[in-house]
């Protein structure tokens, strides 16, 4: 899969790093060349100097054939362009942008932008919102046998009941991130677009759940 970065610093130079020596192939836009420095020296990927929201540099970096692209410059403003470019003009599905307002991030959220604000933000959290079939585990019973999980959900799920899906997959939503607030479903709760899910699954059935899940519904095997 093809993954565009827009910034070279510390978290794009990781992120362009890991996705590389994963075998993908990755494009990395920034103003400052110097900043390609930051990229290991057996990094194969594309290094682009540019405005990560210019159409120019975009095309430069292939982001026609992108899976994903990930804005985490230092710049609030540039990554939120960047993103909605990326996603309104070139129709990339997977956008994840980095800001500092943390504020700012229910309006984002709004416009279909995922958000990672920096008071919570790691590499590791932009990792996996543009990787697919990703799933985050928030806790474990110390049995192991339980785990809360916050999974990739395909947008065919969307319109789907949790009651409907908790019967499918034998599993229970334990609450649905929405925008900047939650919601505890009932079993008639329809799933919408941008929904986090947070369930309560067996944990040797993790792999399983979270295959079905990074696919329509009618694909399940």
């Amino acid at each position: 899969m093809h993954f565009v970065i827009m910034g070279c610093g510390r978290v794009g130079a990781s992120m362009a790093a890991q996705l590389d020596r994963m075998g993908h192939s990755v494009a990395v836009i920034d103003q400052n060349a110097e900043a390609f420095r930051r990229l290991p020296a057996e990094f194969s990927g594309r290094k682009i100097k540019g405005v990560g929201f210019d159409r120019d540099a975009l095309e430069q970096a292939g982001i026609d054939e992108a899976y994903a692209f990930a804005a985490v410059s230092n710049g609030d403003n540039s990554n939120i362009v960047a993103a909605r470019v990326a996603r309104e003009t070139f129709g990339v599905d997977h956008v994840v942008a980095r800001i500092y307002d943390a504020r700012r991030a229910e309006v984002y959220e709004r416009l279909g932008i995922p958000t990672v604000a920096t008071v919570r933000w790691t590499a590791e959290q932009m990792m996996r919102r543009v990787l697919p079939g990703g799933t985050q585990r928030e806790i474990e019973d110390p049995s192991g046998e339980v785990a809360l999980v916050q999974p990739d959900v395909s947008t065919a799920w969307v319109g789907m009941t949790v009651g409907a899906l908790e019967e499918r997959l034998d599993v229970r939503v334990a609450w649905l991130s929405r925008g900047s607030g939650a919601v505890v479903p009932r079993s008639g709760t329809v799933i919408q677009e941008h929904d986090l899910l947070h369930l309560a699954v067996r944990s040797d059935r993790l792999t399983a759940v979270q295959r079905t899940l990074s696919r329509p519904p009618a694909q399940e095997a």
